[in-house]
C-alpha cells in the first residue's frame, strides 16, 4: 500500500488521562473533515474496541493475530458507525508482549502491518498505545511518524513524561530516527482553577514540548459515550467537549500541511 501520510502513536504510560477517548474522538473529529481514517488498538484491556461499539469478546480474529500469526490486516479489520476503520484488541493481545520479546525483528511488527493494509490506504493511522512502555508501545513508536501525549492537568499526572520522552529517544536512536514528539494534549480540563494552567506551562517549560491546543475539558459525557458504542461527536455532537477535539484535529492536519 501506499504510506499512510500520518501515523500517530498516542501513548502515556500513566492510565487516567483519556488516551483511548482521545484516540477515538480524534478519529472521529478526521472522519468527519474527510479523512479516511484507521484506529489501532494496541490495548490488551481493548478499551479503545468497546468504546467503538465491538465486543471484544466476540471476535474470532483481533491485531494479536496480525503482530503474532502473520494475518492479513484486511482479514480483521472492522468498520466503525463513526465513519473510521479498526484494528480491534482483544485480551489476547496481553500474551503478544510475551510471544514477541524472543522474536527478531519485534520493534518492526506495527510497522510490517501497517505496511501490509489494503489499497487505497489511510490518510491518518492513530496508534491506541498500552499503558505500559513495554514491546508494544516501542513497536507503535518504531511505526509512527510523531507521538501525541494526553496529559491530565494535575500535579502528578506529569512525573511519568520524562520516562516516556527517555524511551523516544531509544526508539529515535535504534529504530525510527524520523518519531517526532506532536506534543502534549491537555485533557481533563478544568477552565474554573488556575491550577491546571499552571501545570501545562510547567510541562511547555520543562520538556520544551509543544502543547496541542484546545485543552479536552473534563466531563462526565466522556463517560458516558463508550456505553453507547459511538465516540463523544455522535453522541453529543455539541457538546465542548466534541467541539474541542475537533478543534484539536483541525490543527493538527494544519500542523501537518505546514510540513
Amino acid at each position: 500500500m501506499n504510506r499512510p501520510s500520518r501515523i500517530l502513536a498516542v501513548a502515556n504510560q500513566k492510565g487516567g488521562v483519556a488516551k483511548t477517548t482521545s484516540v477515538a474522538s480524534l478519529g472521529a473529529a478526521l472522519a468527519e473533515l474527510g479523512h479516511r481514517v484507521l484506529l489501532v488498538d494496541l490495548d490488551p484491556q481493548a478499551c479503545l474496541t468497546f468504546s467503538l461499539g465491538i465486543d471484544p469478546e466476540d471476535l474470532e480474529l483481533s491485531i494479536h493475530h496480525v503482530l503474532t500469526q502473520g494475518k492479513s490486516p484486511a482479514d480483521v479489520l472492522i468498520a466503525t458507525d463513526d465513519g473510521v476503520d479498526l484494528l480491534p484488541a482483544t485480551i489476547e493481545l496481553a500474551r503478544a508482549e510475551a510471544d514477541l520479546l524472543t522474536r527478531t525483528g519485534r520493534e518492526h511488527v506495527v510497522k510490517m502491518a501497517l505496511e501490509d493494509l489494503p489499497e487505497p490506504g489511510y490518510d491518518w493511522v492513530l496508534l491506541d498505545c498500552p499503558p505500559s512502555l513495554g514491546v508494544l508501545t516501542v513497536a507503535a513508536l518504531t511505526a509512527a511518524e510523531a507521538v501525541l501525549i494526553p496529559l491530565q492537568c494535575e500535579t502528578l499526572s506529569h512525573r511519568g513524561v520524562g520516562q516516556l520522552l527517555d524511551t523516544v529517544h531509544d526508539v529515535r536512536r535504534y529504530t525510527n530516527r524520523g518519531l517526532r514528539v506532536e506534543g502534549v494534549l491537555p485533557t481533563l480540563y478544568d477552565g474554573r482553577t488556575n491550577h491546571a494552567r499552571t501545570v501545562l506551562e510547567t510541562i511547555s517549560e520543562t520538556y520544551e514540548l509543544d502543547v496541542i491546543t484546545p485543552p479536552i475539558p473534563k466531563s462526565i459525557r466522556f463517560a458516558e459515550a463508550p456505553a453507547a458504542g459511538r465516540s463523544i461527536l455522535a453522541t453529543t455532537r455539541k457538546h465542548r467537549g466534541a467541539q474541542a477535539y475537533r478543534e484539536v484535529a483541525e490543527n493538527l492536519v494544519a500542523r501537518a500541511a505546514e510540513r
